[in-house]
């Protein structure tokens, strides 16, 4: 779940490709350029019968935006790899909004956002 975290920060969708089950891979994907990624917080994780689970929260920043994405990934092995099947999108603990420059970061650092993130 880190590695395609970090394939969607660094905007590498050939990763992100290769890291989808072959049965539920679409034929396309198109990454957003406008999102910046700012963090991410493993919630909750299992494993069991050849299926893992990992539920996520992950904060963007777009523009004077902030916001979460918060999803319960399903994993599938494959080839002796975990790959990612497909996700249940839940509704996140941090609630989209334009973060003033004296507010807290969104990205949890606990830093003002002039200082972190809005830089």
């Amino acid at each position: 779940m880190r590695s395609r975290y970090t394939a969607f920060a660094l905007g590498d969708a050939e990763y992100l490709m290769r890291s989808w089950h072959s049965r539920f891979r679409p034929a396309e994907l198109t990454l957003d350029d406008k999102l910046r990624w700012i963090g991410l917080e493993i919630l909750d994780s299992g494993e069991g019968d050849g299926e893992a689970w990992v539920e996520f929260e992950a904060r963007w920043l777009a523009g004077d935006r902030a916001g979460a994405l918060r999803e319960r990934s399903r994993f599938l092995r494959e080839d002796g790899q975990w790959r990612y099947a497909d996700g249940e999108a839940l509704e996140p603990r941090f609630a989209a909004c334009k973060p003033g420059r004296n507010s807290s970061c969104p990205c949890g650092s606990g830093r003002k956002f002039k200082r972190c993130c809005g830089k």
